[in-house]
């Protein structure tokens, strides 16, 4: 397990709880979203898992075999360097090329050979069908291909997981749909992808194991999912057809939004 985590609470930087008695388990290979409101606690709880944010209370908090309840710092580089992070906003180096930004991480974790350098960006430019994009800058491709750029840059290093903040949330749904093909693709080498996301459309035409943020609780909705989208669909006519009216039969059902 890559992942492992048991009765844990999750506070943010300034002490506020914001997700309690999490139970979270990752396996090899596994494809996770994580779905939930804004401010619901997605993006505090993948800040633990590339260890941006403590874990002090809880039963069980295991991220690639290390406790992170009493884990020394100094172990977190090396750590970090079995995990690739994808952002929402690229967090590419608008200054460098696609090859030297790629690079720049190469070295940065320890590469020496120039040669071997060069083959693996350009292995990983193929893996992602950009390496005709090598020696552009950023600002010269577009938002899905710039993504496309941050999911190279994060597989450079063959990691054991995948952790990605909203990765489709400034793609158009036919762009989206590409960045979760191929990142459901690196899961076939046994990388576990972990990614929150509200293009929840997505996750009907390519399911994963689900998890919902709501209520300072982590859910694993995996089995029911399809039934609440159903519902949520019908909810949603219903309301458009009576939108002259603020309440409906369903107001005082089960919050089930995402």
């Amino acid at each position: 397990m890559l992942i492992n985590y048991q009765k844990a609470n999750i506070y943010q930087k300034d002490g506020i709880l914001v997700l309690k008695e999490v139970d979270f388990h990752v396996n090899e290979g596994e494809f996770i979203y994580i779905i939930g409101r804004v401010g619901a606690g997605k993006s505090t709880l993948l800040k633990t898992l590339y260890f941006e944010l403590d874990i002090d209370e809880a039963e069980e908090a295991i991220v690639l075999n290390h406790d992170l309840r009493n884990m020394k710092r100094k172990y977190i580089p090396a750590l970090r360097r079995q995990m690739g992070i994808i952002f929402q906003d690229f967090q590419l180096l608008a200054d460098r090329t696609v090859r030297n930004n790629l690079r720049f991480v190469l070295k940065a974790t320890g590469w020496k050979d120039q040669d071997e350098i060069d083959e693996r960006i350009d292995d990983v430019l193929r893996d992602v069908e950009m390496l005709e994009r090598a020696d552009r800058f950023p600002h010269e491709l577009s938002g899905g291909e710039q993504q496309r750029i941050a999911i190279a840059r994060s597989i450079l290093n063959n990691p054991k997981v995948i952790i990605a903040d909203e990765p489709t949330g400034n793609l158009d749904i036919e762009t989206a749909r590409q960045i979760i093909l191929l990142l459901r693709r690196i899961t076939e080498s046994g990388t576990a992808v972990v990614m929150t996301t509200h293009n929840t459309s997505l996750l009907q035409e390519y399911p994963g194991i689900v998890y919902r943020c709501i209520n300072q609780r982590l859910e694993d909705i995996t089995n029911n999912y399809n039934h609440m989208a159903l519902y949520e669909e019908e909810e949603q006519g219903e309301d458009e057809d009576n939108a002259e009216e603020k309440k409906s039969y369903y107001s005082d059902r089960e919050d089930l939004s995402i």
